[in-house]
């Protein structure tokens, strides 16, 4: 993946009921599919934020969008809120039938991509194979797609289309996540608590930015910027610091600086 790519906007688009469905498949196999499990209040079991944080990594997020019939899934409200997802509101046109966000995910992300030059990332979520074709439209236009997907559900046609792919259990095995975040969590899996909230975004920011550059040094100036992608309202003066290198000396334990050239930091 190319730095222009990463200095660009991000684009993320949710099949989200794709996404929920493949979890609740891994829990009790054929489950989802029963009529009288699908067509009724769902528990929450995506990470929003675990999916969010992975697209912050790759820049700026300028569309944060999914696609569902809501009106089963109104218990995700809250984690929905706090990452800022736009939602699309899709009524399958009979009782079985498909509420075809697939459909409508690829021709808004196409849409996007002719009418914003800024986006040079986009992400989508979902593991089905109707995925291909627009994935072929996204690298022809120039842009680097990233897919996120449940492991043993995903299309290993459409893992392999993308330029990169991501399962999501690997995404939310990895750093837990600031106390203060854990009640906006699902129950999903389990994650373990600790530190204050300003060490905790810290080893976040440089972890996502290590993790998406593929190297453990990176620029101290990216993991502010990574920082408050994270947390907007994030400001170093609420915890008693001046600015980003009284952050970074404050937390020396967690984070490492490069010697000779204080622009490089990585986690300890």
């Amino acid at each position: 993946m190319s730095n222009a790519a990463c200095d660009r906007s991000v684009a993320l688009y949710w099949d989200f009921e794709n996404l929920h469905a493949s979890l609740c498949e891994e829990k009790e196999p054929g489950s989802y599919a029963r009529p009288d499990n699908r067509f009724k209040p769902q528990e929450p079991l995506i990470d929003v934020q675990a999916v969010v944080e992975l697209a912050a990594s790759f820049g700026p997020i300028a569309i944060n969008r999914a696609y569902c019939n809501w009106q089963f899934f109104a218990r995700y409200r809250d984690a929905l809120l706090q990452n800022a997802v736009e939602l699309i509101q899709l009524f399958p046109p009979g009782g079985g039938a498909k509420n075809g966000a697939d459909i409508k995910l690829c021709l808004d992300a196409t849409e996007d991509l002719a009418r914003f030059a800024h986006i040079g990332t986009v992400i989508i979520v979902g593991g089905d194979s109707d995925f291909m074709p627009v994935s072929q439209k996204i690298k022809a236009a120039g842009r680097t797609l990233i897919g996120v997907g449940a492991r043993k559900s995903t299309n290993r046609h459409w893992a392999k289309s993308c330029h990169e792919f991501r399962y999501y259990e690997n995404l939310v095995e990895q750093a837990p996540p600031a106390p203060a975040e854990q009640a906006t969590r699902p129950a999903a899996p389990e994650r373990a608590a600790g530190g204050d909230a300003a060490g905790d975004l810290l080893r976040r920011a440089v972890r996502l930015l290590s993790e998406t550059r593929g190297d453990a040094w990176v620029k101290k100036v990216e993991v502010w910027q990574m920082m408050k992608r994270l947390d907007p309202t994030f400001d170093p003066k609420e915890h008693g610091l001046a600015n980003m290198p009284a952050l970074v000396e404050a937390y020396a334990h967690l984070i490492e600086v490069k010697e000779g050239d204080d622009e490089w930091v990585r986690l300890r």
